[in-house]
């Protein structure tokens, strides 16, 4: 089968791709064709994460292994991620500028003898010449507040070590 994807760049202006991969490609194929597809160099790091309908952040798949649970790209098929029910996964290259990526599966279908896997089936619109800006806001949990703004140490020395032992 072959997957369609739609690739879309988070940013004001409408930036995306359509491509098509076979669905037992990996994570790093889909990685390399994003590159190749708007023009980047691919020297900067990568990750995927799975996402649910409303775009949130999930599990991430690293293009290196750097230690911890992390699943790696290139072990990581499609299809074992990726199904009619789970259709989304968000994109991160170049942790410096962040550029991500909204990626869903728009498709699975049959794949064609006449065309080479994978494919670059549509382009629409220019890749800015900046990444866009993103502005990280925690939530705040219920129950949670700032410092107290009454409680000021300016001298670290004088506290005892037992009294304030947790």
């Amino acid at each position: 089968m072959v997957y369609r994807f739609r690739v879309i760049l988070d940013t004001e202006e409408d930036v995306f791709r359509d491509i098509e991969l076979l669905q037992d490609s990996t994570l790093e194929d889909l990685h390399n064709t994003i590159v190749q597809s708007f023009g980047f160099d691919g020297t900067e790091m990568a990750s995927f994460y799975t996402s649910d309908e409303n775009w949130n952040q999930g599990e991430e798949f690293s293009q290196f292994d750097m230690g911890g649970e992390v699943r790696l790209m290139n072990e990581t098929s499609l299809d074992s991620i990726l199904s009619e029910d789970n259709t989304r996964m968000i994109y991160v290259y170049d942790f410096l500028n962040m550029w991500t990526f909204l990626v869903e599966l728009a498709e699975i279908a049959e794949p064609e003898d006449t065309i080479d896997y994978p494919n670059l089936m549509f382009v629409h619109g220019q890749i800015p010449a900046n990444a866009p800006e993103k502005e990280f806001i925690a939530e705040e949990e219920e129950g949670s507040a700032e410092f107290d703004d009454d409680f000021d140490i300016d001298d670290y020395d004088n506290l005892s070590f037992d009294e304030n032992w947790n």
